[in-house]
């Protein structure tokens, strides 16, 4: 009998790193095209921000931030926005210095970011020359769970956290029966044939993670600080629609088909469970209400459609929606089947979203929360 495995996810998950064929960096299109639909809700946040609190030395924190060209791309726009308030709006001649504190898991691939820091610098000093503006920039790596304490007390006035918040900081205890095997038999998270307590125990388990993170940003944010918060998420109390959660689902069939092939074990499927949860609006507000630090300023949903780049005529958008999914999945995976799966796991993945997109498209939710330290 195979018990439940007891994986400690801030010390095993990490976003693929470097820049190969499936790493996050090549594979992140999906999280880059959501970012810039509400580039306009980030700048408005941080401009507004700017504006109330005109600080000398600015805090600002990307939260998951993961390896690839999203993070520093954002960190720019962050920065320029401010640059430009400064400049047109209070017509000073120096911008405020600003602190920037890059935040993911321990086994994040942070040197990728570090190595490209020095032409991030490069490029900022290119653009803003002749611009008439003139400010110090500091960039930080900070390793560690954001479910819990990062920074000192009110050192950050703005928070930014992209595909992040929908990760769960374990895998929900309610999952498991006290013999320590699965209650969620045959599939990696929830669906039609999962009991009732599954959900459960996931949404509990994102409660508690929401508010500890909501919890932990309102001693180290300054009062009046802002958060743009983006994450994955669901329309109403169904967990069982044609987006994120079905997306899980394709991965357990794909997982049953390697199970019938004689390939993985059966038992073992049943053990490996997704510490994923896509929240409905209601239960985000509920958090922030209970947790009480924090007012709403806007709460917005999005269906962003899928890539139709230069590339989709070479690939399919199953295939690219299984290496998107496989450079999130594998240290997990890789943890608890070991490598031999990957490739044709995630062939089988690719072939089943293609044959389920001729049918019906598949359309993930977006949430995006504003939240403003009260």
């Amino acid at each position: 009998m195979i018990q439940k495995t007891s994986m400690d996810v801030e010390k095993v998950f990490h976003m693929n790193g470097g820049t190969g064929h499936t790493s996050y960096a090549k594979n992140s299109s999906y999280q880059k095209k959501a970012s810039d639909l509400v580039k306009h809700i980030t700048i408005e946040t941080v401009q507004q921000l700017y504006l109330t609190t005109t600080p000398k030395s600015i805090g600002i924190a990307d939260l998951g931030c993961s390896s690839g060209p999203n993070t520093l791309s954002v960190i720019k726009d962050i920065i320029q926005a401010v640059q430009r308030t400064s400049l047109k709006m209070l017509q000073q001649a120096r911008t405020p210095e600003f602190r920037v504190y890059l935040n993911d898991l321990p086994t994040n691939d942070f040197n990728s970011i570090f190595k490209s820091l020095p032409d991030f610098s490069k490029e900022f000093n290119k653009d803003r020359n002749g611009g008439g503006c003139t400010s110090s920039i500091f960039i930080g790596g900070y390793p560690g769970s954001f479910y819990g304490r990062l920074f000192p007390n009110s050192c950050l006035h703005f928070v930014y956290s992209s595909y992040s918040l929908h990760w769960l900081s374990r895998i929900p205890p309610g999952l498991y029966n006290e013999q320590g095997k699965s209650i969620n038999r045959g599939t990696v998270h929830i669906t039609k044939t999962s009991p009732l307590e599954v959900s459960i125990a996931y949404s509990k388990q994102f409660k508690e993670d929401f508010f500890l993170f909501l919890n932990s940003r309102s001693e180290e944010l300054v009062a009046g600080g802002k958060m743009v918060l983006i994450l994955l998420g669901r329309e109403g109390p169904d967990h069982i629609d044609r987006g994120n959660s079905f997306l899980w689902e394709l991965l357990s069939r794909s997982f049953a088909i390697l199970v019938s092939k004689g390939k993985v074990e059966g038992e073992k499927v049943d053990s490996y469970e997704v510490h994923f949860y896509a929240p409905s609006k209601e239960e985000i507000e509920e958090v922030v209400k209970r947790e009480g630090s924090f007012e709403v300023d806007r709460l917005e949903m999005l269906k962003i459609d899928k890539d139709e780049d230069e590339d989709y005529k070479l690939e399919s958008h199953g295939t690219k929606v299984a290496r998107a999914v496989r450079s999130v999945q594998e240290s997990l995976i890789c943890h608890h089947f070991g490598e031999g799966i990957l490739d044709s796991l995630f062939e089988i993945y690719g072939r089943m979203i293609d044959e389920e997109m001729n049918k019906e498209e598949i359309r993930p939710i977006t949430l995006v929360l504003v939240l403003r330290k009260l």
